[in-house]
């Protein structure tokens, strides 16, 4: 059963709802990857987020898709946001300088040298 929410998610509530958000390559988080470029919440509380990937390539596109609207869009009192929107963008390429520092320590425990 889909609920609609009640008050505009704020941009500070849905960058933390991404960090649910995980690259099926690498095990981090889309936020700290850098992968997320924008984000912009209607007056009908839909969430617009731009966002690249590592490669243009990535067939994993559906796969974050699909996590970002269980993040967004699911759990108590029906999620953050009523929909949420997905904008591929390939431009800046994304490259490692975009990763956070949290992400940078989340590889160097993986083993990446970051």
């Amino acid at each position: 059963m889909v609920t609609e929410a009640t008050a505009k998610a704020s941009l500070d509530d849905i960058e933390e709802a991404m960090k649910d958000v995980v690259d099926p390559e690498l095990g981090i988080n889309v936020v700290d990857l850098g992968l997320v470029y924008g984000m912009h919440v209607d007056d009908e509380n839909v969430a617009t987020i731009d966002m690249t990937l590592t490669s243009a390539a990535c067939p994993l596109t559906d796969v974050i898709e699909d996590q970002a609207r269980q993040a967004l869009c699911t759990g108590p009192g029906g999620g953050l946001v009523n929909d949420v929107r997905i904008n591929w963008v390939w431009m800046p390429p994304w490259g490692p300088d975009k990763i956070t520092e949290d992400g940078r320590e989340q590889l160097r425990a993986l083993g990446f040298n970051v």
